[in-house]
C-alpha cells in the first residue's frame, strides 16, 4: 500500500511521549501513528460488531411468545411423559 503524507496538529506533551514511545521500539514516529490509527479503528469495527450483535440478540421474547412457549413446553412434557422408553 503506497503510504501518503499528512499533517497533524499535537500538544507538545502528546508528541513527547509520541517520540519516547518510538524510541523505546525502535521504530519510527510515522509508525506509532500507523500502529495507534489500526487499533483504534479495530476497536471501533470491535465495539459496531458487538453493537450489532446486541441489537440482534437483545430481541427478548414478549408475553405472547412466552405463553405459546410455556404451553409447548407442557404438551412436550406430557408426550415425552407417555413414551415408554
Amino acid at each position: 500500500m503506497q503510504s501518503v503524507k499528512t499533517a497533524i496538529s499535537l500538544d507538545e506533551e502528546l508528541l513527547l511521549k509520541v517520540n519516547s514511545l518510538a524510541s523505546d521500539l525502535h521504530i519510527s514516529r510515522s509508525k506509532v501513528f500507523t500502529l495507534a490509527v489500526q487499533d483504534y479503528i479495530k476497536i471501533r469495527e470491535n465495539q459496531s460488531l458487538l453493537e450489532q450483535l446486541n441489537k440482534a440478540y437483545g430481541d427478548f421474547p414478549g408475553e405472547e411468545e412466552q405463553v405459546i412457549s410455556t404451553s409447548m413446553r407442557a404438551k412436550h412434557s406430557k408426550i415425552v411423559g407417555q413414551e415408554s422408553w
